[in-house]
């Protein structure tokens, strides 16, 4: 059945899963799913043992996965994050798909959770095909705008080439917004994590993956949130 979604926005239970009553419960299940991978456990078991005994929903799982790291990871996290100032001169990589969607997410009224690290991720997925929804071109004039006003010059965009339509997404990039982001270029390729992480440049991401082998790090994602997204819906998942 063909994707016929307009809008980038909230899934229908959201408001449910993610009920102020609920958050105590999802901050505990992230402090002691942290406090498993800290001590070694592998990602599924550690999260099915505290899904199972906080009695949490697939989605409310996805949630506490994304926000939750361990102690090794958020010190590394911490030590090599950078303000996005200081990558005014040398430039920036972009993990293309990561950051648009989750600020698509934010302008549609999505939920954006805040982890350990202070990423703001979402919780959308693209399943193998990105589809343009009625966020994508405000989402990308928010980003370009906001590098401007870092006095960031030179963005280099990384996009999966496996996931449909990510010439598509290159094309009107170029197109609509190329024109006023001269030093903005957009890779289609097969591997973006590998780019990103072996290349020599600040990298724009909340992928835990790639936070976790990359060299320096931009949370633009966040900075963009807090500053020009009023009124985004915020779960903050880190506790006290």
């Amino acid at each position: 059945m063909p994707d016929k979604r307009r809008h980038r926005g909230a899934h229908p239970e959201d408001e449910a899963l993610f009920a102020e009553a609920d958050i105590p419960r999802l901050r505990t299940a992230v402090s002691e799913f942290s406090w498993l991978l800290s001590r070694g456990y592998a990602e599924p078991s550690g999260l099915k043992i505290v899904g199972d005994r906080h009695e949490l929903t697939v989605r409310q799982r996805m949630a506490v996965r994304r926000s939750s790291c361990s102690a090794q990871a958020l010190r590394r996290r911490r030590e090599t994050l950078i303000d996005l100032g200081r990558a005014s001169t040398s430039g920036l990589v972009v993990d293309g798909y990561n950051l648009l969607i989750t600020i698509e997410s934010a302008l549609a009224g999505g939920v954006l959770i805040v982890g350990l690290d202070g990423c703001y991720r979402d919780l959308a997925s693209v399943h193998g095909t990105y589809r343009k929804v009625e966020e994508t071109l405000p989402a990308l004039t928010l980003i370009a705008a906001h590098f401007a006003s870092r006095g960031v010059t030179r963005v280099d965009w990384y996009l999966d080439k496996p996931v449909s339509n990510s010439g598509r997404l290159r094309a009107l990039i170029e197109t609509e917004i190329g024109p006023g982001a001269p030093g903005w270029s957009i890779h289609v390729v097969n591997s973006p994590d590998r780019a990103l992480i072996e290349g020599e440049l600040p990298v724009v991401t909340s992928d835990s993956g790639i936070l976790d082998q990359c060299g320096k790090w931009a949370n633009v994602a966040s900075d963009i949130v807090e500053t020009r997204i009023r009124g985004a819906w915020k779960i903050d998942l880190r506790g006290t």
